[in-house]
């Protein structure tokens, strides 16, 4: 097994697994690009004893599609050695050939066995997921020294079909990991083994471009500005990543174009929209298919749902949070084709509003380094952001940390190229905010004034009716 430099819990929950001493069934899911294939190759990269990833439907011909995956199927066993005496004609014939494959191994030694791709294997009327729960429940789960590890992009395939199955397959897993995208720590770490140095300000805009997805930061060129990567990758005629977010959603969603349809009106509003205002704004339902394109988004990585503090259960709102999908539908789908794009339009105030909006996405994604930095790492507490039920308020708060120890810390975030300052207008705006809040909440807990800044807050009579300053510093330590 080899060490890699991130995703510490997920190495050490594999290396446990691994030597367990019992048959074990392992589900890697995540969002698309962030990275499980190479976790489970790098990791386990001289101790496979069988690898396969399946081929990407939009490449196959529709009619031909479970014939050539079967053909691939069979070529992975021959790569690693196997003398294949006839072609098998479907699924349960090519599970029995793996089956004879395995059965040919030391029987002192761990076999591990990486379907990545899985569900892109499950064609309709190919039999396949039959085959693979007899796979599993007739040989697999006998064999104590298999460990049989999958992977899958299409959340909702993986949820439906191996975590929530209710035939064949339930109860089946014995393991699941789930793996986030980077956070600022990682992506910082990641950036300098690719020998690619910048300075926690472009990291952090970088983070909220690419939204720590390994994938896209690996296209970052160690001899170019931050500005200059962003142009060139999205931006040129011919950028990398400038049909990516279509080709993206592609290869997860059957429903491709709903889904992005869904995405792209939840990006409308930085705080997002409740399943009715969905339904009354777009062609969408307020019924189970609304339901379940929202929690396959959700399982992906996509979005979020949150309720307002104080607020009604059912009042939840759902928002758009993968970095990479806001940044593309705000500024690169439609674009002209200006090959420096922005580097000319940096200090640009939609630039300015962008950063703004997307430092609040990265301070909620790292909550609980916020809790750390403020010393109630140990202390319960609920996490939301909360707006005024007053039709004629508007007033909100970004983000409430209300802890069990009786105090309620009162975010703001601001990103600025410089110490942050706070003049009377302003002060004036966070003393209505606070006391508005204490008024419709009926609060009775202490209430500390805490700002989440990039350079701090500049020292002036303002500043200390701030309880709490946290900088981007502080977004960058290791989480809980």
């Amino acid at each position: 097994m080899t060490e890699i430099f991130a995703r510490k819990e997920e190495q050490a929950e594999l290396r446990r697994v691994y030597n367990s001493g019992k048959a074990e069934f392992v589900v890697v899911y995540g969002r698309r690009r962030v990275g499980k294939t190479f976790l489970i190759r790098e990791f386990f990269r001289d101790d496979l004893t069988f690898y396969h990833t399946a081929l990407s439907p939009t490449d196959l011909e529709p009619q031909r599609l479970n014939d050539q995956q079967i053909q691939n199927f069979c070529s992975s066993l021959i790569r690693y050695g196997m003398d294949l005496p006839n072609r098998p004609q479907n699924w349960f014939e090519a599970f029995d050939l793996l089956i004879q494959f395995l059965e040919q191994e030391p029987k002192d030694k761990r076999m591990v066995v990486f379907l990545d791709e899985l569900p892109w294997l499950d064609i309709p009327r190919s039999g396949f997921l039959s085959a693979f729960e007899h796979f599993w429940n007739g040989w697999g789960a006998g064999q104590k020294k298999l460990m049989l590890i999958v992977c899958g992009s299409a959340a909702s395939w993986v949820a439906d079909k191996l975590l929530n199955n209710h035939g064949g397959l339930y109860g089946r897993t014995t393991h699941e990991i789930h793996l986030a995208p980077f956070t600022l720590q990682e992506t910082e770490q990641y950036l300098l083994s690719q020998n690619v140095v910048y300075d926690r300000y472009d990291i952090l805009q970088a983070y909220m471009i690419f939204g720590g997805i390994p994938y896209y930061l690996s296209y970052l060129e160690s001899d170019k500005s931050l500005a200059q990567c962003v142009d060139k990758l999205f931006f040129h005629a011919n950028g990398r990543l400038r049909f990516e977010m279509q080709k993206m959603y592609s290869s997860v969603f059957l429903d491709a174009d709903k889904y992005l349809r869904l995405v792209r009106f939840l990006s409308t509003r930085r705080e997002g929209y409740t399943r009715l205002q969905i339904a009354q704004n777009t062609e969408f339902t307020s019924g189970g298919g609304l339901t379940t394109m929202l929690n396959v988004l959700e399982q992906s990585d996509f979005i979020d749902s949150y309720v307002n503090y104080q607020h009604s259960s059912r009042e939840v709102y759902y928002c758009l949070t993968d970095m990479f999908s806001l940044f593309v539908m705000r500024f690169v789908e439609g674009a002209p084709k200006q090959s420096n794009f922005w580097q000319e339009n940096l200090l640009s105030p939609s630039l300015n509003a962008w950063r703004g909006f997307a430092f609040e996405q990265v301070c909620f994604i790292h909550r609980q380094q916020i809790k750390r930095a403020l010393g109630i790492a140990g202390v319960r507490a609920e996490i939301c952001p909360w707006r005024s039920k007053n039709p004629d308020n508007k007033a909100q708060i970004d983000m409430l940390i209300v802890r069990a120890d009786r105090i309620v810390n009162i975010c703001e975030m601001k990103f600025s190229i410089n110490t942050f300052t706070i003049d009377k207008q302003y002060d004036e705006q966070l003393r209505e905010k606070v006391q508005t809040f204490q008024t419709e909440t009926r609060c009775k807990y202490g209430l500390h004034l805490t700002m989440i800044t990039t350079f701090g807050i500049t020292e002036n009579a303002y500043a200390y009716h701030v309880q709490q300053s946290l900088t981007m510093d502080d977004l960058f330590t290791e989480a809980l």
